[in-house]
């Protein structure tokens, strides 16, 4: 295997105790790590993920479009794609695929954190599994999510062109077939997205 499909199919990870990497720190961490992307979890451990393969990077800008389209129009809030990440409750930090966070959910935290991650959990978010994802690890990042606050989340797996949406409540429900859309339900009233245009 070459250094660089090692790097394609490996995250790698740090154990940093959380008393040597306090908030200010990581956000420091990243700013000097520019072109990296970099998450913590919930116990302190510094991720470095790669850099996607080209397709996903065409899925996950096709995600953010159709989401920042919908958004241009409601107005009701803002889009973020791979490189915007969020402080959650439960101290990880994260950057999803894409994401939508309320004007009014955003604007209790805009101005004290405008110069690092803010403190805050979008109320919706989208993830695209790549090859490297198993199933289990990528449910469990979903779950985390909907613990720390997000209303619904959906995870898509274009291999075998399946969406599962988890709610606040803790329902899935599997969306089988990319000849279909997703609603966005009451959360993104009016928002579909078109799972076809993923192909």
């Amino acid at each position: 295997m070459s250094v660089f499909e090692v790097l394609q199919t490996n995250v790698f990870k740090i154990e940093m105790p959380r008393s040597i990497m306090n908030d200010e720190d990581f956000f420091e961490f990243c700013t000097l790590n520019k072109d990296w992307q970099v998450e913590r979890s919930k116990e302190g451990q510094i991720l470095i993920m790669p850099p996607t393969l080209i397709e996903t990077s065409f899925d996950n800008s096709e995600l953010v479009r159709q989401l920042a389209n919908w958004n241009f129009k409601n107005k009701s809030g803002r889009v973020s794609e791979s490189n915007g990440g969020y402080i959650l409750p439960d101290t990880s930090v994260k950057a999803p695929d894409a994401a939508w966070i309320s004007n009014e959910r955003f604007a209790q935290r805009y101005n004290a954190d405008k110069k690092t991650f803010p403190y805050v959990c979008p109320e919706f978010i989208i993830e695209l599994m790549s090859d490297s994802n198993t199933l289990k690890s990528s449910s469990k990042r979903m779950e985390d999510w909907i613990e720390n606050g997000c209303l619904m989340a959906w995870l898509i797996n274009p291999k075998t062109e399946k969406v599962y949406v988890y709610r606040e409540e803790g329902l899935v429900h599997i969306i089988e077939g990319f000849d279909k859309t997703v609603s966005g339900e009451d959360i993104l009233p009016d928002f579909e997205l078109v799972l076809k245009h993923l192909k």
